[in-house]
């Protein structure tokens, strides 16, 4: 679900349609759209506190043979989040489990990790390396 989360609907609908998975579902939930509340701490002990909003869509899907599927997505793409709940079924259904696999978040998982490399090498490349010389005067 991780992998769902954090790609984009085309990647996920090209997945689907590569492992050509076209399942009749209804929709249990159809998407909507709220907010959660965010909660921190400082230091990782201290006291919680609400650090703020953020909006998140939910939807929920069942397939002809009785799977269902729950997505939860950051942000407001309708059309990602029931995508993501196909896929949760999907995944459960042993027809299809493999398909999912190869086709769908294979690849995501690929483009993902290639997207953080690339993050991270952008990142190091700005990384500044702080010394300290000793001068000579200081030693008696």
């Amino acid at each position: 679900m991780a992998i769902l989360a954090q790609s984009d609907a085309a990647g996920i609908e090209r997945g689907l349609a590569a492992a050509d998975c076209a399942a009749a579902f209804v929709d249990l939930r159809a998407p909507e759209v709220g907010l959660v509340m965010l909660r921190g701490r400082i230091g990782s002990s201290g006291a919680p506190f609400n650090v703020g909003e953020a909006t998140v869509t939910r939807a929920a899907v069942q397939l002809a043979s009785g799977e269902r599927g729950f997505a939860y997505i950051l942000g407001r793409d309708p059309n990602k989040a029931r995508l993501a709940a196909l896929c949760d079924a999907l995944w459960q259904a042993d027809a299809s489990r493999d398909r999912v696999e190869r086709h769908v978040l294979a690849p995501l998982r690929a483009a993902l990790e290639q997207r953080q490399q690339h993050e991270h090498a952008r990142t190091a490349a700005t990384k500044v390396d702080f010394f300290t010389l000793v001068r000579g005067e200081d030693e008696p």
